[in-house]
């Protein structure tokens, strides 16, 4: 074997072991902080649903609102009703994601011990 696949090799190793160092620090964090059950789902997608629900009905009254006052050829009501729901949409978009990197995000204590190992592997 030459020395260029040792290296590719060790490399390949440190990112397993990187990775399964991860998803064993999620998993203890998660037991620490105790099991979420189907209520929390059900709250979470819950508050989902409202963050997309009120945009939406905040811009559907705001244009029938807007078409009282000021009738024309073009409907406010569509038109802020489709706003509401894309500003609605970005907004769950954006705390799913949010969420998503917090739960897989590695706790800082696991990073630090990540970076010694890989200055001793050098």
């Amino acid at each position: 074997m030459t020395d260029e696949l040792k290296g590719q090799s060790a490399n390949g190793e440190t990112e397993f072991v990187r990775q399964v160092t991860a998803k064993a620090a999620r998993k203890l964090r998660v037991q620490r902080e105790g099991k979420q059950g189907v209520w929390f789902g059900l709250g979470m997608s819950g508050l989902i649903g409202w963050s997309v629900a009120v945009p939406t009905l905040l811009g559907a009254m705001l244009g029938l609102w807007l078409d009282r006052r000021h009738p024309g050829a073009r409907s406010w009501t569509l038109m802020l009703l489709i706003a509401g729901l894309c500003i609605g949409c970005a907004n769950a978009w954006h705390w799913v994601a949010q969420q998503d990197k917090a739960m897989h995000d590695e706790p800082e204590e696991y990073k630090s011990e990540n970076k010694k190992e890989d200055k001793n592997d050098e």
